[in-house]
Formats: C-alpha cells, sequence, structure tokens
C-alpha cells in the first residue's frame, strides 16, 4: 500500500498541492496535518507511521514536510526500514526502495552523524578556550565556602535544624544538603 503525508505548517496554507501530487503518485491513502515540523510530536505523523506495514511504502511531495532537520528525516526513515516500509519523496526523486535511493539517503544519514560530530567538537573547543581563559561552566554555587563553614558552625550546635540554617541563607534544605556534601539517601 502507497501511503502519503501532507504537512503544513500554519492553518493559514493548505496541502491541495501536495495532495494533488501524491494522487498522482498512486498514493491510496493520505494522511494530511496543519502543524510545524520542528515538532516530532505530530499526531497525523504517528497515526501514518503506525498504519504502515511490511511491504507499505510512505510517500510526501518534499523531504522538508516530513522533517525539519536532518536528523529527524534521518531517524524516521531509520524508523520506517525496520518497519520494512520503504520511502519515497516526490520532489527529490528519492526511493529507498531501489538501491540507489537507500545509496542517496544513507548519505544524508553520514552528512548528519558528520554534522552532529562538527557540533560536538566546536562544543568541546568552546569550553576548553573558555576554561583556558578562567571561566567556569554552571551555575554559581549556592554557599560560598564561608558560608558552608558558618553553616557547618551552626549545626554543631544540637538545638539548630537543618531547616532553620537553610532558611537563614535563604536556600532550600535540599541545596544546604549539596552543599555540604550530604548525598539524599
Amino acid at each position: 500500500m502507497i501511503i502519503g503525508y501532507a504537512r503544513v505548517s500554519t492553518a493559514d496554507q493548505n496541502t491541495a498541492l501536495q495532495i494533488d501530487a501524491l494522487n498522482a503518485a498512486g498514493a491510496e491513502r493520505i494522511y494530511q496535518e496543519s502543524q510545524s515540523g520542528v515538532s516530532r510530536d505530530r499526531l497525523e505523523l504517528a497515526k501514518c507511521i503506525d498504519t504502515l506495514r511490511s511491504g507499505d511504502t510512505l510517500i510526501v511531495w518534499r523531504l522538508d514536510r516530513l522533517g525539519r532537520s536532518l536528523k529527524d528525516l534521518v531517524a524516521i526513515i531509520a524508523e520506517l526500514e525496520g518497519k520494512g516500509v520503504g520511502f519515497r519523496s516526490i520532489t527529490e526523486a528519492i526511493d529507498t526502495t531501489t538501491a540507489g535511493g537507500k545509496l542517496v539517503f544513507h548519505i544524508f544519514g553520514s552528512l548528519a552523524e558528520f554534522e552532529r560530530s562538527m557540533i560536538q567538537e566546536r562544543t568541546k573547543a568552546g569550553l576548553a578556550a573558555a576554561r583556558a581563559r578562567g571561566r567556569k561552566g554552571g551555575r554559581p554555587r549556592a554557599l560560598s565556602a564561608d558560608q558552608v563553614k558558618k553553616a557547618n558552625a551552626m549545626l554543631s550546635d544540637p538545638t539548630i535544624t537543618k531547616t532553620e540554617v537553610a532558611k537563614h541563607f535563604k536556600i532550600t534544605r535540599a541545596t544546604l544538603n549539596a552543599a555540604l556534601g550530604y548525598k539524599p539517601t
């Protein structure tokens, strides 16, 4: 069975062009929705994927109708492949039911992986450069070293509770425990 999926980003747009192209390509059933492609949580897409069975083909008018990023596209196509479902994109002429189509899509997947690796490398390099300039990442500590000493001194008095010490420093009791090095049980 050939199942189509059409999507527009806003309710002001319509899917008529996509529907016509999907019908001309032989779609027997078409799922359509008006929702941004940024979100992977699309109700009609989920229904569409659930409907697909081994041997079926999912067809879209253009790749960007299925996913907004290469990473999302690769994940969706891998999910389809795992179910034994083929994929076709009309505009880009990609058809994973053929050897050439699979090759093209695997090249896309490799590019997505390369892009992720480059982002990770740039992030690590940026963090290393920041550390070299004396910058530390993360949140500032809730209590300074002097405040931790004062908190310990206050807690050495058996009449003072952790809750009172936490209120004194305007922090939660959990934050106080973390600053004092207590681990939750």
